[in-house]
C-alpha cells in the first residue's frame, strides 16, 4: 500500500509539474503588434488610428507604430520593396523586445501592406485589416478615379522610355481628394499598379492559409459593399478569420471596432 501510494504521489507531482511548467511556457509568450497607419494625411500620429496603440499596451503588449514610407511627411519615400524592408526591421525590433507572436494591425493602406508582407512570407502570425484602402485594380474600374490610371498609364511610358528613375508629378486620389505624388515612374508603379504588391487581389490568395486575417469594415466606406469580392473571399480559408461590418465611415473604423479586434486578436494570435 505504502509503494502504492507513493507511487500517486509521484503521478500526481509530475502531473503538477507538467502543469506548471504549460503555464509558464504560457506565461512566457508575449504578442508584438505592429500598426500601420493609412496613407498621406495619415500618419504614426492620426488621431483615428493612435488611440490603438495605447489600448494595445494595456493589454501588455508589445508596440511598434512607426511613420511608414506612404505617411504626409514621407510620401512618397522610396518604392514599395522599401516599405516591405522597414516593415521587416520593425517587427524584428518587437522580437528582440520579447514578443513571441507578432499581428500586423493596418488600417486604409496599410491594410495591403500587411497582406503583401505576409504574402512575401514575412514573419506574422496575425492580422487586422481597419477600413482597407487603397486600389490599383480600381484604377481601372472606378471612374471617378481615371485621373490615378492616366497617371499609372505615363508611369508605363517613361519606364518603357527608359525613364523611370527621373522624379516626376503624377496623381493619386485618396478618400475622394486629389493629391500630388513626386517620385520616379518606377517607385510610383510599384505602389499604383494593378499588378503589384500593393494591390490587395494580388496579395490575398498568397497569404498563408496558417495566418487568420481579421477584415473589418464601415457601413459608410466606400469599400463597403466591395470588400468581400475585391480581396476578402480570395483570402485562404482558415477557421479564425473573421469579417465584421461596423457603424460609421473609413476614419471612424478603428474605433469602433476595438473591443472586437482586441478580443479576436487574443484567439487569433494564440500558439
Amino acid at each position: 500500500m505504502k509503494r502504492r501510494f507513493f507511487s500517486v504521489l509521484t503521478l500526481s507531482a509530475l502531473a503538477l509539474t507538467a502543469s506548471l511548467g504549460s503555464t509558464a511556457a504560457l506565461a512566457e509568450e508575449r504578442i508584438g503588434v505592429l500598426m500601420l497607419h493609412g496613407k498621406n494625411p495619415g500618419s504614426n500620429t492620426d488621431p483615428n488610428f493612435s488611440p490603438l496603440k495605447s489600448t494595445f499596451e494595456r493589454e501588455g503588449w508589445l508596440v511598434s507604430y512607426p511613420d511608414m514610407p506612404w505617411s504626409r511627411s514621407r510620401y512618397l519615400d522610396g518604392n514599395w520593396d522599401k516599405a516591405m524592408a522597414e516593415m521587416t526591421a520593425q517587427v524584428k525590433s518587437l522580437r528582440e523586445k520579447g514578443a513571441t507572436r507578432i499581428v500586423l494591425v493596418g488600417h486604409s493602406l496599410g491594410c495591403p501592406a500587411a497582406l503583401s508582407f505576409a504574402a512575401r512570407g514575412g514573419d506574422v502570425q496575425a492580422m487586422v485589416l481597419l477600413a482597407p484602402g487603397h486600389v490599383p485594380k480600381g484604377y481601372y474600374t472606378i471612374p471617378r478615379l481615371k485621373e490615378v490610371r492616366d497617371s499609372i498609364e505615363e508611369a508605363r511610358a517613361l519606364v518603357a522610355a527608359g525613364k523611370g528613375d527621373s522624379s516626376e508629378r503624377f496623381t493619386d486620389i485618396n478618400q475622394g481628394k486629389g493629391q500630388p505624388v513626386i517620385t520616379t515612374a518606377k517607385n510610383y508603379l510599384s505602389y499604383f499598379d494593378p499588378s503589384s504588391d500593393a494591390e490587395m487581389s494580388v496579395t490575398a490568395p498568397r497569404v498563408p492559409a496558417t495566418i487568420p486575417v481579421m477584415s473589418v469594415i464601415g457601413e459608410k466606406d466606400p469599400m463597403f459593399k466591395s470588400v468581400g469580392s475585391y480581396y476578402a473571399d480570395s483570402l485562404p480559408a482558415n477557421p479564425k478569420n473573421q469579417y465584421l461590418e461596423v457603424k460609421g465611415g473609413h476614419l471612424d473604423t478603428p474605433r469602433n471596432a476595438t473591443d472586437d479586434l482586441v478580443k479576436w486578436i487574443k484567439v487569433a494570435a494564440a500558439p
